[in-house]
């Protein structure tokens, strides 16, 4: 039988695992077990607390559905997600910003110079730019898949009878690497506030408000994909953003539409303000 204690038990369980050497799972799943462990004898952990944790993560899996990931939640105002995409950001690519509970993965495609914001009442506002590489060059075919809140902050995902894939659109960049469609400003918003990631928030005592923006996945064949946030100067949140996912470089400003400034296009609806913003991908 072995002899194990508080202070042998870490190398046991790492030993228990039959992994294989030198893989990244193994080094992964090593330091979480240290981690953990290093966390449990240093705060002298109770039971008590300790079951609170797994009833919290019962939770946050217990309110989840495809339309909401609690978990993600829970990363994100960890500064979690944020972290993760710092680390992950390539030299010279737009920065990562959130992915949020609330992205889908099969949007309707749109053509280029559609409006998204259909019958919403808000501000309308052209978003237009080019993908580029690292070197400058333009990317052709670029996909461009962007999801937003509305002009009170509700994503139509959230609301009971609501078109789950209203303020969403995948759009292909033209020969150019030019994007550009028109939607409705959005407004700031808390996160969701009515589960266990709410609690721990009022817990903490800190505020659920995200600044107003806009979500974007941006890939292209052989480059790295990106997922990232448009911000809006001016705007409220911006300094203590409740995910942490506001980066100076991706806060753009918003001014009046004037006609021919984003080039020649094709507008399905005449804006009443707009926002240029080119994103870069490195090579994968």
């Amino acid at each position: 039988m072995k002899d194990i204690n508080q202070f042998t038990i870490t190398e046991a369980v790492k030993k228990s695992f039959r992994t294989e050497e030198g893989s990244r799972f193994k080094f992964l799943l090593e330091k979480l077990i240290d981690h953990l462990h290093d966390f449990t004898r240093e705060t002298n952990l109770s039971q008590d607390e300790w079951m609170r944790v797994l009833t919290f993560l019962y939770d946050c899996g217990k309110i989840s559905t495809p339309e909401r990931h609690e978990f993600i939640l829970l990363s994100d105002v960890l500064g979690f997600s944020a972290l993760v995409d710092m680390i992950n950001t390539r030299g010279g690519a737009t920065e990562g910003s959130n992915l949020g509970p609330f992205y889908l993965d099969n949007a309707p495609r749109k053509r280029l110079g559609a409006d998204i914001a259909g019958e919403r009442e808000g501000v309308s506002v052209l978003c237009h730019g080019v993908v580029r590489d690292t070197l400058g060059h333009a990317l052709p075919g670029a996909i461009v898949d962007t999801w937003q809140a509305d002009g009170s902050g509700t994503y139509p995902i959230q609301e009971a009878g609501q078109d789950k894939y209203d303020l969403r659109g995948i759009f292909e960049a033209d020969g150019e690497g030019r994007y550009y469609y028109t939607t409705v400003l959005p407004k700031p918003y808390t996160v969701p506030y009515d589960g266990p990631v709410g609690d721990l928030l009022r817990a903490g005592d800190r505020h659920a408000w995200r600044a107003a923006h806009l979500h974007f996945m941006i890939r292209s064949p052989g480059m790295r994909s990106i997922v990232t946030e448009l911000f809006f100067e001016n705007t409220d949140y911006l300094d203590n953003d409740a995910v942490f996912g506001v980066r100076r470089s991706l806060v753009a400003k918003l001014e009046p539409y004037k006609p021919g400034k984003a080039g020649d296009i094709e507008l399905e609806r005449q804006p009443d303000a707009m926002i240029g913003f080119d994103f870069v991908l490195a090579p994968a």
